[in-house]
């Protein structure tokens, strides 16, 4: 928000709420307080609050552990555990988890119980911003919990919803929202929607920022997700095609991704992708489809393609060595994607699972990783954690890239080969080169390469 003195736009600094601590809301929290603005952020959860407090990041992502810490520092972030101290801010952003419910579809449960937070104690007309991936309908259900905890209390207070999704990406989140390629705005209220953008063109240029109708501006979210997925599903479809006639999926890549209509990004082969919001998105326009009517058989196939993108690793492992029982097996990384420490939906557990299963002990090593996930419950017990990707392989039979980590593309395996039971890599990634590789007296099997 903006006053303007004469040709000059002076920002107005707010009282802001951001509700949630995880990804999205630490990284709207900490550039809004960097800004100026007085950010209370919300976190119920005693061990990450206590985090935030001592001026830390919970999580590791580039740029955000220095913002935070300066927030904290200067006053301007302040986290909190409840709602109670951001009765008067005038903004709320909301980033709680819209998980998987029913079918698929988004459980809107903790948006809910935001929304009656904020009936229950707001003190100041209020815009709320819902940059939580939420399906159409979701944000009158929410205007609908606000207004009946506002009567309860006999407050006159009013409240309007804009939807603002967020596009950032994991390993890259907070120079995502601070250089963004576009914001999305929707809603139907143009005090609102005029506010939220003048708080984005603090740090956005205005020909970024699109302003459109809410359940737009919902889809676009749903829509960016699901064809990002469909890409990395139909290349992997493509490598299988190319593994069966002996075709390069690397050459194919180069030769798609010069033609503008399809550019270079997201043509990469491997085990699939995961993360908090690709397989979550597509489940949840699934649903969306379904309950008007749209079987939505596209985003249906992807996430198809996708489950059995991991069991590919096991198949290749017993085509060469038979029966995996009492085999170690090194899993390098176990995130999602590289850069990131977010295991969610990450392929790299059900390679490990499939492992497991099939009698294989389990060395694993990621950056990122200090102790074993409690996701990895049922098969934990066949897992040993170690301290480098060196250590991992000591003994092994195989060795299986999770992870696209620079690390394991640029491992010394001249050492790590002698160390090893049997010399063999499956790159779940295809970062390795695989002639180097094997001229090192590996066996080596990626995805689409011969």
């Amino acid at each position: 928000m903006t006053r303007t003195y004469g040709t000059i736009r002076v920002p107005l600094m707010r009282k802001i709420a951001v509700h949630g601590g995880g990804y999205v809301g630490l990284v709207v929290a900490s550039v809004f307080a960097r800004l100026g603005h007085v950010v209370y952020l919300i976190e119920p959860d005693g061990e990450r609050l206590r985090t935030l407090v001592s001026g830390e990041s919970p999580i590791s992502e580039p740029g955000l552990g220095a913002s935070i810490a300066d927030g904290v520092l200067s006053g301007r972030l302040r986290p909190i555990a409840d709602s109670v101290a951001a009765a008067d801010c005038s903004v709320h952003f909301v980033a709680v988890g819209t998980p998987p419910g029913i079918n698929g579809a988004a459980d809107e449960s903790q948006l809910i119980e935001v929304a009656a937070g904020i009936g229950r104690v707001a003190t100041v007309d209020s815009v709320i911003v819902v940059k939580s991936t939420v399906p159409i309908g979701a944000s009158g259900r929410m205007l609908a919990e606000i207004q009946r905890n506002l009567l309860a209390r006999g407050s006159r207070v009013s409240a309007q919803i804009v939807v603002s999704p967020e596009f950032l990406r994991a390993g890259s989140a907070y120079s995502d929202f601070n250089s963004p390629d576009r914001v999305v705005i929707g809603g139907s209220d143009s005090e609102a929607l005029s506010l939220v953008r003048d708080l984005y063109l603090e740090f956005v240029p205005a020909d970024r920022i699109l302003v459109m109708d809410e359940p737009s501006a919902i889809l676009v979210k749903y829509a960016a997700n699901a064809m990002l997925a469909t890409r990395i599903s139909f290349m992997n479809e493509i490598a299988a095609l190319a593994e069966a006639t002996g075709a390069r999926i690397d050459a194919i890549q180069v030769g798609m991704g010069r033609d503008p209509r399809i550019g270079p990004d997201h043509l990469g082969a491997g085990i699939g992708f995961g993360g908090s919001c690709l397989p979550k998105d597509l489940a949840a326009l699934k649903a969306m489809g379904l309950s008007h009517g749209i079987p939505m058989r596209i985003a249906h196939a992807t996430d198809q393609v996708n489950l059995g993108q991991p069991h590919k690793v096991i198949e290749k492992l017993h085509a060469l060595l038979g029966s995996l029982n009492g085999s170690v097996v090194a899993v390098w990384g176990s995130s999602f994607k590289e850069g990131t420490d977010d295991r969610r939906e990450a392929p790299a557990a059900r390679v490990m699972a499939d492992l497991v299963a099939a009698g294989s002990t389990i060395r694993v090593y990621d950056p990122t990783l200090s102790a074993l996930p409690a996701s990895w419950a049922t098969f934990e017990a066949a897992v040993v954690l170690t301290s480098s990707a060196a250590e991992a392989a000591f003994g092994a039979d195989a060795i299986v890239v999770a992870t696209a980590e620079r690390e394991f593309r640029d491992a010394s395996l001249e050492n790590i080969a002698s160390t090893m039971r049997r010399k063999i890599i499956v790159d779940g990634r295809n970062v390795m080169d695989p002639d180097k590789v094997r001229s090192l007296g590996f066996t080596y099997l990626g995805f689409g390469r011969p």
